[in-house]
């Protein structure tokens, strides 16, 4: 089982399970993560699921999708190097583990 940590802009973290091939907005939404809207659902059509990856987790989250960039520019918070739509960060064994920190507003 995969797990990921989600920190809030506070330091509060929550370590939920994950299920291969599930999204990181997805799972957040499945384990009532507050801090992730997700208003397009996944479709990469807003920018309400955005998260920061930890450092260490940048390369196996892997770079943004086309667009992704586009939409996150649109984004309440500051967009960082280490900016992603969680819906586009699709979840593998190679993830567990993997920690995201939430900004301090989506929109």
């Amino acid at each position: 089982m995969i797990k990921v940590t989600y920190i809030q802009p506070d330091g509060r973290e929550a370590t939920v399970k994950a299920r291969p091939g599930d999204s990181v907005m997805q799972t957040a939404l499945n384990n009532n993560v507050p801090g992730i809207i997700a208003e397009c659902g996944g479709s990469m059509a807003c920018a309400t699921c955005h998260v920061y990856v930890a450092e260490a987790w940048q390369t196996q989250a892997g770079a943004r999708k086309d667009g992704e960039e586009d939409m996150l520019d649109c984004a309440m918070s500051e967009m960082r190097d280490t900016s992603r739509l969680s819906c586009q960060i699709k979840l593998t064994e190679a993830l567990d583990g993997l920690r995201v920190y939430l900004p301090e507003e989506q929109g």
